[in-house]
This record gives structure tokens, sequence and C-alpha cells, in this order.
């Protein structure tokens, strides 16, 4: 479903960025602790968390103890609040790559979905350029999917007629 909520952007981008080298289900697992973590996916919270912070959440096994991903965590709220000051919302400024309208596939097969396209490849490359890390292009890409900005769901899925309902 298509996700226009702030918060819940952070949240989506920075789980997407934890799950890179893992498995979903790892990220799915640790998602409680992850909101406990990181001040339930607050920006402005996340933003001013200090080194001292950052160290108490690598010693946290609720959440994926990696030093770069916890800390691209932090330096990634602070890019995301930059990118609400200049666009209003984070949602105005990452809905605009899709026009404001989902992308509606019409796949057959799961080995028809790419794992990254022209325009996740631009999105990776403006967030990267704006400060943020963990963005890479298929990151990018399954940010795209779990908010809703492309329906890859198999034509003959409940959940692709279901969201290709016109609006």
């Amino acid at each position: 479903m298509p996700i226009h909520d702030d918060p819940r952007l952070f949240e989506m981008i920075t789980l997407e960025g934890a799950q890179a080298g893992l498995s979903w289900s790892t990220i799915l697992r640790k998602r409680e602790s992850y909101r406990q973590a990181f001040a339930n996916f607050d920006p402005a919270i996340v933003a001013a968390f200090t080194d001292e912070r950052i160290g108490a959440l690598l010693a946290d096994p609720g959440i994926v103890r990696n030093r770069l991903k916890v800390q691209s965590t932090v330096s990634n709220a602070r890019a995301f609040l930059g990118i609400q000051e200049a666009f209003g919302s984070f949602d105005a400024f990452l809905w605009r790559f899709v026009d404001g309208t989902p992308i509606r596939n019409h796949w057959r097969s799961p080995a028809e979905v790419p794992v990254r396209t022209d325009i996740s490849d631009a999105l990776s490359k403006d967030l990267v350029r704006r400060g943020f890390r963990f963005v890479g292009s298929t990151i990018m890409y399954a940010f795209m999917q779990a908010v809703g900005m492309v329906n890859d769901h198999t034509v003959d899925c409940y959940r692709w007629s279901a969201l290709n309902v016109p609006r």
C-alpha cells in the first residue's frame, strides 16, 4: 500500500538498509526492537544521537549490531531532515520519482520482477548525493516496493488487483 507518512517512510528506509546482506525475516523479528532503539523512528530524535548513544546501540542484541548500519541510521536521519526542509516533506521528495502515482507492473511470474530499475538508480544517486548511506539501487527498489511506489505483485495475486483499483 502506498505510504505517505514521513515517520513511516523513515522507518522503512532504515529497515531496508539494515536488511542489506541479511534475510528480511531477521529484520522483521527485530522490528519492535528497532522501534525502541531508534525512538519510534522519529528522525529529529535519531539525528541528535551522540557517539555514546550509538555505542549503547551496538550492545543491543535486539538490533543488527553493525557499526556502519547504526551510524548510517543517524546520518540518514540528518539527511532526511534536510530533505524535509528542502521539499516540505520526505514524502514530497520521494513520490516525485514516480510522478506521485504507483507504478503498476503486470508481471506473470516472480522471475520477471527486476531487482533495480532506472528509477531506483536515480533515487539511490539522489539520496547518496544528499548524504544517505545504505541506499543502493537494489535496496531502493525493495524500499519502493515496500512503500507502495511500485506494485510488483504478479497479476494472479489477489493483492495485484486490490492495489490496481483507480483512486
